[in-house]
């Protein structure tokens, strides 16, 4: 694949307009210096647009687009699950964990952790995220993305990793949350734009004269396996997408940790001015996930009948892409970069935020807010070399460096479900019961994974977590009631935090769960 020049051109109106916009939307107005509510929470004046467009922007890149498009081509739509039972996900959220957040003044989920345990569940599990998103998160995209811009330019990869690296991290290092979530409407667009351009392109060449509706039908007739959404025990893919438990198992427990206690994620809707202008937010996500299997799933199909022969599922879309004209294909790929980048960013300015909040100025308290301001933006600079020098010898030999992504992460999602569920909803949960939970999930998933790895005992991964989850939460619920808290920690207030949601939400919130009905009814 090779871009012509105005693909080129494209690509660096891209970069320049989307630099220059950060910097403008973050500048600092009439001499006030950035503090660190500025900084890490957008002076909490988000509106409800660009917490929607920043939470799914800072979800979706180049592992989702390529990946998800991947599992399109190889399962079909079955993999939408994860998009579409997201969105439900979000609902949830935004119904009944972000008040609390909200009423209690969270800006980090380690400080909701020592103000519901004690500061040493928020030491912990504040280390714990900073290494999983350097040396999981952020060096994953780092390194998938610098396989994307390869594969579409032939630029060396390690330049290309470099390059993303750089870019995401200067274009956010002086504006902060402000200059990530206020341009994320851009990159949103872009990303949604060229998914659909993708999708459009590839339903009319299948359709010939018939245009996208026949091109649709021919995908859905020719190929009906790929329009599962619940497969049975006799699916090669049952492992990955195991029947019911996509609508009532371990999925659920994935989405809850990283919609709802994820700070990269929900740090967006705690910037928000209100809570009814974050669930505006929340609910714009929610419709916005619902359209993404058009965006990444689709083309994956689409490639069954676009390309000859046998390929590797990753190939999918970037084999799309060929199709695409000059011009139609700068603007694609400027979009798979808006992906990259805006992900890429939301993962600095995480770090960046639970290091200098939670563990610096723990530290170091008394430290003023300009300096604070500082150590974030030094902590992303070195969290950016980091993830680039370490991304190749930690991902560079494996070959789905996405599935072994999931697997390490669901060894702790079980934990981080019980810890914040029962410390948001069960007063007698202790300091005791939430270590309990965060090592027995560990250390319950590593054993059923060697087990499944020297074939004694075999559950698909999504089964995995819910079991674990059922196991830490009985687990946690009994040592906090065996070993009461000695001393009181609790200084999370349940008092006042009310759950009913504006006629707008609710009637938002019918509107997706109709949505599922239906597109589950179709396809089951």
């Amino acid at each position: 694949m090779t871009l012509a020049t105005i693909d080129l051109a494209i690509l660096a109106i891209y970069a320049v307009a989307i630099f220059a916009l950060a910097q403008w939307v973050s500048r600092d107005k009439g001499g006030h210096k950035k503090d660190s509510t500025d900084y890490f929470l957008a002076s909490k004046a988000l509106p409800w647009w660009a917490i929607g467009a920043s939470l799914i922007a800072a979800n979706i890149s180049a592992e989702q687009i390529i990946g998800m498009s991947g599992s399109g081509y190889a399962i079909g739509l079955a993999i939408a699950s994860y998009e579409w039972m997201a969105a439900l996900t979000l609902l949830i959220v935004g119904k009944f964990f972000l008040p609390i957040f909200i009423k209690n003044g969270i800006v980090t989920m380690p400080q909701f952790l020592e103000q519901r345990y004690g500061p040493s569940v928020r030491t912990i599990m504040a280390v714990f995220w900073l290494g999983l998103y350097v040396f999981v998160n952020l060096t994953s995209i780092l390194w998938l993305g610098s396989i994307a811009v390869h594969t579409v330019t032939g630029m060396d990869q390690m330049w290309a990793l470099a390059a993303i690296g750089v870019f995401a991290l200067a274009y956010q290092l002086w504006g902060g949350l402000k200059a990530v979530a206020l341009t994320d409407i851009v990159q949103v667009a872009l990303l949604v734009a060229g998914g659909l351009i993708i999708a459009w392109l590839s339903l009319d060449k299948i359709g010939g004269a018939g245009g996208v509706v026949a091109g649709f039908h021919h995908l859905t007739t020719q190929f009906p396996d790929h329009f599962d959404m619940i497969l049975d025990r006799a699916s090669p893919h049952y492992k990955d997408l195991p029947g019911l438990s996509v609508l009532f198992g371990g999925l659920w427990i994935m989405n809850i940790s990283y919609w709802g206690f994820n700070q990269y994620i929900i740090q967006r809707a705690l910037g928000a001015k209100d809570l009814p202008e974050a669930q505006k937010g929340i609910a714009l996500a929610a419709y916005l996930k619902l359209l993404m299997p058009v965006i990444v799933v689709l083309p994956g199909i689409a490639a069954l009948v676009l390309v000859d022969g046998t390929i590797k599922p990753d190939q999918a879309y970037p084999e799309m892409m060929k199709l695409l004209p000059p011009g139609l294909l700068g603007l694609v790929f400027a979009a798979l970069v808006a992906a990259i980048v805006a992900s890429l960013a939301a993962k600095i300015n995480s770090i960046a935020t639970i290091f200098t909040l939670d563990l610096y100025a723990k530290a170091k308290p008394g430290s003023s807010e300009q300096h604070l301001v500082l150590v974030g933006r030094v902590t992303a600079v070195v969290a950016v070399i980091i993830g680039i020098l370490t991304a190749k010898p930690l991902l560079g030999g494996a070959e789905q460096a996405f599935q072994f992504i999931q697997e390490f992460t669901g060894f702790f999602t079980p934990g981080i479900v019980v810890i914040f569920i029962l410390g948001m909803f069960w007063k007698r949960a202790t300091t005791a019961g939430a270590l309990t939970a965060a090592i027995g999930s560990a250390v319950l998933s590593a054993i059923f994974w060697w087990l499944q790895e020297q074939a004694i005992f075999t559950m698909p991964f999504m089964n995995r977590v819910g079991v674990v989850f059922l196991l830490t939460l009985a687990a946690a619920v009994t040592v906090s009631l065996v070993a009461p808290q000695k001393k009181d920690v609790n200084v999370v207030s349940l008092d006042g935090v009310s759950y009913k949601t504006t006629n707008g939400f609710n009637i938002a919130g019918l509107g997706v769960i109709i949505i599922l009905i239906a597109l589950y009814a179709t396809w089951w």
